[in-house]
């Protein structure tokens, strides 16, 4: 529009100026010709029209500063426009990166680490030395827990809680130590029955881990425990990674 026709209104101004020597020229003629005095209604209408050239030169010059103004307008709406569409490539951008961590949290998240073990047969016991007991697992979730050494190994650091208990009786006591590596944690005892027919006896701990820790029941030598209908237990899981 700016390069149009309506945006140079000096054309008007050179065709008036085309009139006005137009009108020299018959003012010329008509005095050569002695017929100036003669059509003063031509002159009249000549100013006329010259004027509605000038009005209609300011009204080109209003409608320009109009376009002018729209096209202001235009630019300054494209401006916004242009930062409304910079604000939503940083939220987007924003968006990706919450939903990155997202998923980042999920790959860090809680491991689920769950077992339940149980002695199998009638009894495990006595022995001239201390014996690792060899758990069946009843429930292995994370498979963190080894039947065939008895032995949890920790996936994950974190705190991780255990619970083992016994049923016993007879001439024999009952002494379970819970293992961390090498380190004794915790223990259940029970003497010999003397004057009941069998006993209970059990604990439990919570134990900060790292990736590789080991725990395990052993149990003293010379002492023993039942396993009929699964009274001997031992179990754990994770807390808190």
């Amino acid at each position: 529009m700016t390069e149009g026709f309506f945006y140079k209104p000096l054309w008007i101004n050179k065709v008036a100026m085309l009139w006005c020597v137009l009108l020299l020229c018959g003012l010329t003629l008509a005095q050569d010709d002695h017929t100036f005095l003669e059509t003063p209604a031509c002159l009249a209408n000549m100013c006329d029209r010259l004027k509605k050239f000038d009005a209609l030169g300011e009204k080109l010059q209003t409608l320009e500063a109009r376009l002018q103004n729209s096209e202001s307008r235009l630019q300054s709406s494209e401006t916004r426009l242009q930062r409304s569409e910079t604000r939503l490539q940083s939220c987007e951008t924003r968006l990706q990166n919450g939903e990155n961590q997202i998923q980042e949290l999920k790959s860090k998240e809680r491991p689920k680490v769950i077992f339940s073990a149980a002695l199998g047969g009638t009894a495990v016991g006595p022995f001239n030395t201390d014996k690792t007991l060899l758990y069946k697992a009843i429930t292995n979730i994370g498979n963190a827990y080894n039947a065939a050494t008895g032995t949890f190994t920790a996936p994950v650091a974190g705190v991780y809680f255990f619970t083992f208990f016994h049923h016993a009786g007879g001439q024999h006591e009952t002494i379970l130590f819970l293992y961390k590596n090498n380190q004794r944690i915790v223990q259940t005892q029970d003497h010999r029955a003397v004057h009941e027919t069998a006993h209970n006896g059990g604990n439990a701990v919570s134990l900060q881990l790292q990736a590789g820790d080991r725990v395990y029941v052993r149990m003293l030598k010379n002492s023993y425990v039942y396993c009929s209908g699964y009274h001997t237990t031992f179990s754990g899981f994770l807390v808190e990674k």
